[in-house]
Order: C-alpha cells, then structure tokens, then sequence
C-alpha cells in the first residue's frame, strides 16, 4: 500500500470513528446506565449520588441505577468501574478518599489516575479543626501555642492510618512545626466518640460528622480547613485566616467513569450534573449533610484530582502510613 492510500486510509478511519463518538453522544443516553457508589447505602456519597442520579434520569429521560458496591475504602467498586466498558453507561460516585487509596494502597488492580476520568464534582466534604471543651484553647494560634508548650502531651483521634482526619492533621502539623500524637481509630464513629469523651482531646474532622456536638457545645470549633469560609458559618475562620496561613484542604464527592469514554459524552454529563447542583431542592439535601455544591469542568476537576493525588501521597509519605 502506498504512503497516500495508507495516510487517506488512515483519516478515513478516524472520520469514521469522530463520526461514531459523535452520534453516541447525540443518543446518549439510549440506556440504563449503572451507578457505582462504592460505599454502604445512607452515607454522605450515596445520599447526593442518588439525590443527582434521580435528577439526571429526569432530565435525561434514562434512568441512572445505583449500585452500592462497597469495601476496602471504595476500591473494591472503583475496580468494578476501571474494567467496564467506556461508553459512558458505567460511571461512579466517589470522595477524595479515591485518590489517597491510590497512594496508601500499594496494589490496587487499577491505576487511579490513568484508569478513570473525572466527570463531575457533585460538592465539598468541609472539614474543621475541633477540640474537646476540656483542652484550654479557643482559636488555631492558642491551639498551636498550646502544642508548642507541651510537644508530644497533645493526642489527636482520627478515622485511621491514611484517612482523611490523619492526613489533614499531617498537613497542619507539617505547616507549624508542632508534635501532637495521632491515634488512629477504626473508623469515623469511634473516632468522634474518642473525641467526645476527651480521650483524643483534637481531631480535623469532617464537620458533617460533629456538627451535632458542636451545636451541642459538647465539642468546640476552632476553624474550617477549606480555602474559603462556610456559607452555614460565615464567622467561622478558616485556618488559613486564623494563624497558618496557606492551609487548605478540600475533600469532595465526585463522578467518574472508565478512561477513554468519549468527551462530548463526559461534557454533556458534566454540564447537566453542573445545572442539577444549582437546583434549591438539591442544594437543600446537600446543606442537610453539611455539604457545599462545587462545579467544575471536567478539565477543573482533572486538575484537582492530580493536585490532590499529588498532596496525599506527599502527605501519606511523611506520615509513614502503610496499609495491611
């Protein structure tokens, strides 16, 4: 074959499959498409997974099933996903706790950057510094004094080694020098609880999980750890505004799918997912779990999950947490 019949052969064959990735596109979805939650029914995840899904079936006009597939931090669904078909009739629910798995567990059967594309972000997960009323401190640079007094008499609970509450912390105490202790708790509850009775008298915790107690006055808020203030707490301080400055973390619930589906599909996805969020009666379910709507492009969301990839697995190393 000559070099111009293989060069026209060659475009005539991508033609053909623009022209496919286009039609698929126009049809989709034609349809029903799973959702893998990778998380038990009733958490956070699978509250706005199904809240968004039930409105993408509406507006779509195909119905969005879910699929709670969970186990060993959300990995076990995230499989499920990397080997499906990249059609866009496979997609996943999934928090931040995705792209630290990649860098806590050290064989995962799929590569997490390289086998998913991020289609959505659904919304923030806001975390904030809290502390048991019994630990004399009331902002961020009285709590950082405090540690500074007493280097290694300070004990901080969290959800376990390489959860989000342990890295978070990690990140403070890398950014201010102090020594406080972390134990790690099996799981978010137990954590709280050790919080709570004033046995881990600190925790950076997912506000959802303690805001209960807060309002209670049982625990007390220093500061947000997101890079801006709360809408449900404008007065709240984040701990960059409150004495380390620099300091952010931003967990979130995301959409995903296999690698490679084709981009007229995640954009068409991404851009209705994007107008769902703006909805009152969505925005109410999500204030309900203490959750912020925060839309991005598909191009936004790809950069934070490399940013993010990058500060977990920075942050895992330095604590030298290992999974197992």
């Amino acid at each position: 074959m000559s070099g111009f019949t293989s060069r026209a052969a060659a475009t005539l064959v991508a033609g053909v499959l623009l022209f496919s990735f286009e039609a698929a596109a126009q049809t989709y979805p034609n349809k029903i498409v799973r959702v893998v939650i990778p998380w038990p029914a009733g958490g956070s995840n699978d509250i706005v997974g199904r809240v968004v899904m039930q409105r993408l079936s509406t507006e779509l006009g195909q119905q969005f099933m879910i699929d709670n597939r969970p186990g060993a931090s959300g990995s076990i669904g995230a499989n499920v996903v990397a080997k499906a078909p990249a059609d866009g009739y496979t997609l996943m629910v999934h928090s931040t706790t995705h792209v630290a798995n990649g860098t806590f567990y050290k064989n995962l059967p799929y590569d997490t950057l390289k086998d998913f594309i991020g289609v959505a972000q659904l919304c923030s997960q806001p975390g904030a510094l809290v502390v048991h009323p019994s630990l004399p401190v009331k902002s961020v640079k009285e709590f950082v004094a405090l540690a500074r007094a007493k280097p290694g008499q300070i004990l901080y609970a969290s959800s376990g080694n390489g959860s989000g509450p342990h890295l978070w912390m990690a990140q403070l105490i890398e950014m201010t020098g102090i020594d406080i202790v972390h134990v790690p708790y099996k799981g978010g509850p137990p954590g709280v609880n050790a919080l709570l009775s004033g046995e881990a008298p600190a925790m950076l915790a997912s506000i959802a999980t303690v805001l209960e107690h807060v309002k209670a006055g049982k625990l007390r808020m220093l500061a947000v750890a997101g890079g801006e203030r709360m809408k449900m707490f404008p007065d709240m301080p984040t701990i960059s505004e409150a004495g380390v400055p620099g300091y952010e973390v931003s967990a979130w619930v995301g959409v995903f799918g296999p690698a490679g589906i084709p981009r007229d599909i995640v954009s068409r996805l991404n851009s209705e997912i994007n107008q769902i969020l703006k909805l009152p009666d969505v925005q109410r379910v999500l204030s309900a779990q203490v959750l912020e709507p925060w839309p991005a492009t598909p191009d936004e969301f790809a950069a934070r999950l490399k940013a993010d990839y990058e500060k977990y697995s920075r942050l895992i190393k330095l604590t030298g947490a290992q999974s197992g």
